[in-house]
């Protein structure tokens, strides 16, 4: 045997490899960010670990994870199955071949770091105002993850940060009240969005369903969250699935100041 029959590489290899990077390069940049990225990487450690079983010899552990990695592709399903459903419908959709819709699916997958522009005082003025009046908001901040997946065109709107325009979408009579607000830079880019609801078995008694809305959107993404109870008037701070008390405004205004450089 030649021993350049192992690097016999044809022209079809190269681009099979190419696409595989490529492939992983996408499907990195979908899952950074986001709690899936730890269920991916467990995956690939479990795969690593049965790889090895294998060449070792140790039939009883390598069949036992052969048989997990066997299902892994039906568990990758279930995780992304909000994604893979707005994929299809988009497939399905008459207005796909438009280069505007095409493109716009797409920057949900670019999740490249941008520079916020949004201005921290109007938005911590605006939650001071509505927590002083116990107006009850959810307002969401996109930062590197597209928040595209929560709303649709009916949601859809571009308007300037304004703390009166804040004030005016949370009114307890307004249409647009009931929902959470999407951020972007300083525009607000959606409203009466329904957010995934997080899956904790146990949250404190005094936070309700905004609360676990908020707390959902951050376990699946980079967003960072403000809840306004309307009963307290309380602010909550809510990143990576994990709840923070604001202590004071100027405080807030900080920290996010912090987390949005991230």
């Amino acid at each position: 045997m030649n021993l350049t029959d192992f690097i016999d590489f044809s022209f079809i290899d190269v681009i099979d490899i190419l696409l595989v990077a490529l492939l992983l390069f996408y499907l990195y940049k979908l899952l950074k960010g986001t709690v899936a990225i730890n269920i991916f990487v467990g995956i690939v450690i479990i795969y690593l670990i049965w790889r090895l079983t294998d060449l070792l010899n140790m039939d009883v552990l390598s069949n036992l994870l052969g048989k997990f990695i066997s299902v892994g592709f039906f568990a990758l399903i279930v995780v992304f199955q909000q994604e893979i459903r707005k994929f299809l419908l988009l497939l399905g959709s008459t207005n796909f071949a438009t280069r505007r819709n095409l493109l716009r699916y797409f920057r949900f997958l670019n999740q490249e770091k941008r520079v916020s522009n949004l201005n921290f005082d109007v938005l911590v003025d605006a939650c001071e105002e509505m927590a002083k009046n116990k107006m009850g908001a959810l307002i969401v901040i996109q930062k590197n993850n597209s928040l595209e997946f929560t709303y649709s065109n009916i949601n859809q709107t571009d308007m300037k940060l304004d703390p009166l325009v804040l004030q005016s979408i949370f009114f307890k009579n307004s249409p647009l009240h009931d929902g959470a607000v999407v951020l972007k830079n300083n525009r607000i880019i959606a409203t009466r969005v329904v957010l995934p609801l997080s899956e904790k078995a146990k949250l404190p008694a005094k936070y309700g369903l905004r609360h676990r809305a908020g707390l959902g959107i951050s376990e699946k993404t980079d967003a960072l969250v403000l809840v306004i109870s309307e009963q307290t008037g309380e602010i909550v701070y809510i990143k990576d699935g994990e709840f923070y008390s604001i202590d004071s405004f100027a405080a807030l205004k900080e920290t996010l100041s912090q987390d949005l450089d991230d």
